[in-house]
């Protein structure tokens, strides 16, 4: 009869061995992770969707259940603000470089850099290229004006 002892010496195999371990954990993250997500958005959503269904049970006419629709849509239809989003980005890059500076090294510091340009380069392109209802609407005035 075979002992575990000698089974576990001879194939030299350890069950906690972090060389495999860590390898493991990280390729069942990435099937994990958006595997919970999937779930996660269902089951948000579940509870609206019965909502809504009992709601249009209850009505007669399509319009409303139309309506209905519109007062669930949870999207909102503003365009995005590139001028936050710029100084948001400034702002990484600036710790990013603030990191490489002070602890990490010249490789960071050019990174920061590059991150920080990155947001300069989006909010000009926010200044450039108005977004909202208004600034377009006043961008159009200002045309029709010259």
């Amino acid at each position: 009869m075979v002992s575990l002892r000698y089974i576990n010496k001879k194939i030299n195999f350890k069950i906690m061995d972090q060389n495999i371990i860590i390898p493991l954990f990280g390729m069942a993250t990435g099937i994990i992770i958006p595997i919970a997500v999937f779930i996660w958005k269902y089951h948000e959503g579940k509870g609206q969707r019965e909502t809504m269904l009992e709601i249009a049970k209850h009505l007669e006419d399509p319009s409303q259940v139309e309506e209905l629709l519109h007062i669930f849509e949870e999207r909102k239809r503003e365009p995005i603000d590139y001028r936050r989003g710029g100084v948001i980005t400034i702002f990484v890059g600036l710790g990013i470089y603030a990191l490489g500076y002070f602890s990490m090294g010249s490789f960071f510091e050019g990174i920061g850099l590059l991150v920080l340009l990155i947001g300069v380069g989006t909010m000009i392109a926010g200044y450039l290229y108005p977004n909202t209802g208004k600034e377009l609407t006043n961008a159009v005035e200002e045309f029709e004006k010259k």
